[in-house]
């Protein structure tokens, strides 16, 4: 414990430099699921005929094992951060869809008739009654996808994405158990804070009355 302590204060700047790259390409590939799955979301919840076969496509995605899909992703598109955050958008995406979907399904239609009577646009019942209503569960899938993204991140570093994973592999490949916890524990403690900020949100939003 007293050499790991001594290895990432002598270290801190290299172990900062990871941590917030693995927080930048985290945060923007969960951003971009996100930009992606709400709007997509909010369509099926329109077209309910072809929700059931999008999602099954979406989750086929989700099956497929992370090291897998990186290493079909390297001959198409080669190595480097790119690669990892498409990767990771797509990963991002399902949980995200799937909670705006069923938030917004899960809308009492009671408040919908009640909003139409009172002559709203479908587009104003949109903004004004089913996202305000969805938006506890909408949130909590971009905190599901958010700690699975972050632990994702880490493999990404396999195909030269940086982040932490650069540390666990490196120190993999040295025996260096030193650098493989400098790693995995700021990998471990940003994914419970993470998921914990997003969770407070959550449950700032949801009114009172639906708390637990």
């Amino acid at each position: 414990m007293v050499e790991l302590i001594k290895f990432m204060v002598n270290q801190k700047q290299m172990i900062l430099d990871a941590t917030l790259q693995h927080i930048f390409i985290s945060v923007l590939s969960v951003v971009i699921g996100a930009l992606i799955a709400i709007p997509l979301g909010i369509w099926l919840t329109r077209k309910k005929r072809i929700a059931k076969p999008v999602m099954a496509a979406v989750g086929i995605i989700q099956t497929i094992p992370s090291l897998v899909l990186f290493g079909l992703a390297m001959p198409l598109l080669g190595i480097g951060i790119q690669t990892g955050l498409i990767v990771m958008v797509l990963y991002s995406i399902l949980p995200i869809l799937r909670n705006t979907y069923t938030g917004i399904q899960e809308v009492e239609q009671k408040y919908v008739e009640a909003s139409r009577g009172m002559g709203m646009s479908n587009f104003q019942i949109l903004t004004n009654v089913e996202l305000p209503l969805a938006l506890p569960v909408i949130i909590a899938g971009i905190r599901i996808s958010t700690v699975y993204i972050i632990s994702w991140a880490t493999i990404a570093a396999l195909i030269n994405a940086g982040g932490l994973g650069d540390l666990i592999f490196t120190g993999l490949q040295t025996y260096n158990y030193n650098m493989i916890l400098s790693g995995a524990i700021p990998a471990c403690i940003l994914a419970v804070l993470m998921g914990a900020v997003i969770g407070g949100l959550q449950k700032a939003v949801t009114p009172k009355g639906l708390r637990n």
